[in-house]
C-alpha cells in the first residue's frame, strides 16, 4: 500500500489591479516513495558547497542561472518519477466576488486538488500527504486548510487517510521541485519564456486554463 505525497506551490500576487502579475498559479507535484531525486539534489548541494557556495536549499527565483539549469537536468532525469499538476488562473477574468484572498485560494486550489485526486486515487493507497510550505497568516492558514480538508473529504474513498502539514520548503526537496515546476509554468503564462518550461513537459499531467482562453488543457494517463 502506498502514501502519496502532494507537495504545493503558487506564483503571481494578489494583486488584481494593473500593477498585479498577470496570472496566478498553483501547481503541485504527486510523488510516492522512494524519492530517488532527493539524492540526486543532495548530492549537487554538497558539490556546491564543496564549490564554495553556502547553500541551504534550492529556491529556483534565488538560484542563479547555472544552478538552475542543473537543478532541471536533475528534475527531467527524474520525470517518471513525479507528476505536475498545474492550474493557470488569468486574474483579469476572474470576477470581483472571489477576488478576496479568503475566497480565491480556497476555491482554486480546491478546483486544482479535486483534479489531481481523481487521477491520483487508487485501490493501493492507503494516505494521502499534502504538504505546504509554512504559512505565516494564521487567516490565509486557516483558509487554506479548509480548502483542502473539504477537497480530499469530498473525493477521497473512506478508506483513505489524508492529512495536511505546513512545512518550510527547506524540509521538503518535493516542495523544492513544485517550487521550480511552478516557476516554469508560472514564467511560460505571464512572460512567454519557454526554456525551462521545455524541461518539465513530460512530467505535466494537468496544465488547466481558468476562465477559457483557448482551454489550453494537457491530461496525460498515469504511468
Amino acid at each position: 500500500m502506498d502514501t502519496v505525497y502532494i507537495f504545493l506551490d503558487e506564483g503571481g500576487n494578489f494583486d488584481f489591479s494593473e500593477k498585479g502579475s498577470k496570472y496566478f498559479t498553483l501547481t503541485c507535484i504527486a510523488r510516492t516513495r522512494p524519492f530517488l531525486l532527493n539524492g540526486a539534489l543532495d548530492s549537487y548541494k554538497y558539490d556546491l558547497l564543496e564549490f564554495g557556495q553556502d547553500r541551504e536549499h534550492f529556491h529556483c527565483a534565488e538560484d542563479n542561472v547555472h544552478v538552475r539549469r542543473r537543478v532541471f537536468e536533475q528534475i527531467s532525469g527524474h520525470a517518471d518519477t513525479l507528476r505536475v499538476y498545474s492550474l493557470v488562473i488569468p486574474k483579469s477574468k476572474t470576477v470581483v466576488p472571489i477576488r478576496r484572498e479568503q475566497e480565491f485560494y480556497p476555491q482554486m486550489l480546491g478546483f486544482l486538488l479535486r483534479d489531481v485526486l481523481l487521477k491520483e486515487s487508487a485501490p493501493h493507497v492507503k494516505e494521502v500527504i499534502v504538504v505546504t510550505d509554512t504559512i505565516p497568516l494564521n487567516k490565509k492558514r486557516r483558509a487554506i486548510e479548509k480548502g483542502v480538508k473539504t477537497v480530499l473529504a469530498n473525493v477521497l474513498p473512506k478508506r483513505e487517510v489524508f492529512r495536511v502539514l505546513h512545512h518550510d520548503s527547506r524540509s521538503h526537496y518535493g516542495l523544492q521541485i513544485a517550487d521550480y515546476c511552478n516557476w516554469a509554468i508560472y514564467r511560460k503564462w505571464e512572460r512567454g519564456d519557454l526554456e525551462f518550461y521545455e524541461a518539465i513537459r513530460p512530467m505535466i499531467y494537468s496544465e488547466f486554463v481558468m476562465w477559457g482562453e483557448g482551454e489550453q488543457v494537457k491530461r496525460r494517463g498515469k504511468k
